[in-house]
């Protein structure tokens, strides 16, 4: 089995992690870095994420990853339950997805958002985002 390369992607709060290059490419801001060769694979700054949130956002890119390899894993539980957090992390998870150009995440958590307003008043809404 070759060996699998690895990358070092650093939150803002200076936490580093470690990922195979397979899972660092779900974000696609380093895809396009990694691509274009303006990157230093060896420690990749995130400046917009927090570790504890770049830390469910590994999570969630490893899973697809390894869902894609075994090509028979329904994720659509999985993904389900991955975004049952509470609203602040929601709305980071949200950030993220959208400064780390994952789409499938950003999707996922904007339909979660939607169903969570979803035939509420402004007032209802306010008290959900505002706590």
């Amino acid at each position: 089995m070759a060996s699998t390369r690895m990358i070092t992607l650093k939150s803002s709060d200076g936490e580093a992690f470690e990922v195979e290059e397979a899972v660092a490419l779900q974000l696609g801001c380093i895809e396009h870095m990694i691509k274009a060769d303006c990157a230093d694979n060896s420690n990749i700054d995130l400046p917009s994420v927090t570790g504890r949130i770049f830390a469910k956002v590994i999570e969630y890119c490893k899973k697809h990853v390894d869902a894609s390899r075994s090509g028979i894993e329904d994720l659509k539980q999985w993904d389900a339950d991955f975004v049952k957090v509470d609203v602040p992390t929601l709305k980071d998870l949200v950030k993220a997805a959208n400064a780390l150009d994952i789409k499938n995440l950003l999707n996922l958590t904007c339909e979660t958002v939607e169903l969570m307003i979803r035939n509420k008043t402004p007032d209802q809404i306010r008290k959900i985002f505002l706590l």
